[in-house]
């Protein structure tokens, strides 16, 4: 019982930390003048994705390598069949010409170059380091990218300046005090990640050894899903608000950082780098790979999600979850 409590906890203080750093984060991004997409790939992807840079971190400090590789792979599939499938249900989502033509291939890219380095059973500290070098060079990129789009587009800023009675200075920089309160919200933010991923994952490794369900399934599930609950409420409320370059933007962005800085750092963290068990080469890895491919046809045919798509993409997140917990040593017992 004590154990469930702790787990609920670590959940609550994880989604309101990614909350919190994700509202924070994202009103000093747009301030500094970053399109509503590249917040999407960026800010609010990386913010949400904190929880399973915690965990997945703090899974190889302490040496349990199924828990932060499961909750690496199980969160890119979970991102895309379940949070993309759930939005897409509520309203169809339309892919931007950038996604096609960047990050979608960028996101397909780095799940092989993962999948490639880590067919020798691990990922060392110089491989996790070049994944974590990759994110930077990632976001530089799109960022300023946007700045230059930006200015392409500082007549429609002008005019929304004029609407909200502010300067177009006010709305790129903003006042001192909108900085200094989203800071704080980022500040805060990340104290409840690092504090309810401890709490989350020293209770979901203690339940998967009073069940008898391998780490490596806990990862790819339980912790799969509660470390994406941030990108979950983030894609569903943007799909619903009519924001839905965030809502797409915000899933291609997190796994494109789940794999370079998540798996990355947590690599470079350990002495020995992590081990990579023969069940999540052949089992996990072609699925998050083949995921990503899916989502090239989806994508390219109208260039949306549409609700059917959303349907299917549902349909397989659940078939893959039941697979995995029916194929534990739980179920087979």
């Amino acid at each position: 019982m004590f154990t469930i409590v702790w787990l609920i906890l670590g959940l609550v203080a994880l989604t309101v930390g990614a909350e919190l750093l994700v509202r924070g984060a994202s009103q000093l991004a747009i301030r500094f003048g970053i399109s509503p997409l590249v917040v999407g790939l960026t800010v609010v992807a990386f913010g949400t994705s904190a929880p399973e840079l915690v965990v997945s971190l703090g899974a190889s400090i302490k040496g349990e390598a199924d828990v932060a590789i499961g909750n690496v792979l199980g969160s890119n599939v979970c991102n895309i069949l379940l949070i993309l499938g759930l939005s897409a249900i509520i309203v169809p989502l339309p892919v931007s010409k950038q996604l096609l033509r960047f990050d979608l291939p960028v996101m397909i890219l780095v799940s092989g170059v993962a999948w490639a380095i880590c067919y020798d059973n691990s990922l060392s500290q110089m491989e996790g380091a070049g994944l974590a070098v990759g994110v930077v060079v990632y976001t530089i990129w799109n960022i300023v990218a946007s700045r230059w789009k930006t200015k392409r587009e500082a007549a429609a800023l002008e005019a929304q300046a004029i609407a909200d009675g502010e300067t177009v200075e006010e709305v790129i920089h903003g006042g001192w005090m909108g900085v200094i309160l989203n800071s704080i919200w980022v500040g805060l933010g990340l104290v409840l990640l690092a504090t309810g991923a401890d709490w989350f994952i020293d209770s979901a490794i203690e339940m998967a050894v009073s069940l008898g369900v391998s780490q490596l399934v806990i990862g790819l599930t339980l912790v799969a899903i509660g470390t994406s609950l941030p990108e979950i409420a983030t894609s569903v409320v943007a799909a619903i608000r009519g924001q839905q370059d965030i809502a797409v933007g915000n899933v291609i962005g997190s796994n494109i950082f789940n794999i370079l800085c998540v798996l990355g750092f947590s690599s470079a963290a350990s002495q020995n780098g992590i081990n990579v068990s023969g069940e999540a080469l052949m089992r996990d890895f072609p699925v998050m790979f083949g995921v990503a491919v899916l989502c090239i046809p989806v994508f390219v045919t109208g260039h949306r999600i549409s609700r059917g798509e959303g349907l299917l993409f549902l349909a397989g997140y659940i078939g893959y979850t039941a697979y995995l917990v029916y194929s534990s040593p739980a179920a087979a017992a």
